[in-house]
């Protein structure tokens, strides 16, 4: 589990692609401290294991649904990647909950000024975009972000100057892909809500109604 909060950028060594997964190695330093092998830490938002350890590197393996769901397949050797390790018991908690688990990679629409800010939009399938609410959470790429315009098949969140600085998000063009991840609360209540069938808790009547959420003290 990941805050969205970037620790730092860090730099692709090298990609050994194989048929269906590649083995990625990233140049770092932060995110190295008091890591072993084993540990999960998110590569521009998506959870990877860590399977190997230099003094200024790890490397980590991405299996076919990941090359296929994120945009580590496009990465070459001297991209610039967003890193965080899984969040510690304890933490503070600045962003909100990621799982590493990327919904899509989607197309930068457009980029404009406003004020000290960036107002990035961002295009999405219909589907993803019914999980992105203005004001709710999204992850870019890994980054923690909050949402200030949503549409059928797009969204747009606002870069202030320092999360522009300290991730790759400074450095986006439109044209280029991101990884989105909806905010994870979002897709369980769109599962609950969607059900139809079952028993227990989770079901009354016909999936989950207003009704419901009333009887049971929502």
């Amino acid at each position: 589990m990941f805050t969205g909060i970037i620790e730092e950028t860090g730099t692709i060594r090298g990609i050994s692609r194989g048929r269906d997964s590649a083995f990625i190695t990233v140049g770092a330093s932060k995110v190295l401290e008091g890591t072993v092998k084993g540990d999960s830490i998110a590569v521009n938002g998506v959870c990877l294991t860590v399977t190997s350890l230099t003094a200024d590197s790890f490397t980590a393996d991405a299996m076919p649904e990941t090359l296929r769901r994120s945009s580590l397949g496009r990465l070459v050797p001297g991209s610039k990647v967003n890193l965080e390790r899984a969040m510690q018991a304890g933490g503070r908690f600045g962003g909100h909950i990621v799982s590493g688990h990327v919904d899509a990679c989607c197309r930068v629409l457009s980029i404009t000024a406003a004020g000290i800010a960036k107002i990035v939009r961002i295009a999405v399938p219909e589907d993803l975009s019914a999980l992105i609410a203005v004001k709710g959470s999204v992850a870019v790429d890994g980054a923690s972000l909050t949402v200030t315009e949503s549409g059928t098949d797009y969204f747009a969140v606002s870069l202030i100057p320092h999360t522009a600085s300290a991730s790759t998000l400074g450095n986006l063009r439109a044209g280029d892909m991101v990884n989105v991840e909806a905010d994870v609360f979002a897709r369980y209540i769109s599962h609950m809500l969607a059900r139809t069938g079952g028993t227990g808790y989770a079901q009354k009547q016909d999936g989950l109604s207003m009704e419901f959420l009333k009887e049971n003290g929502f």
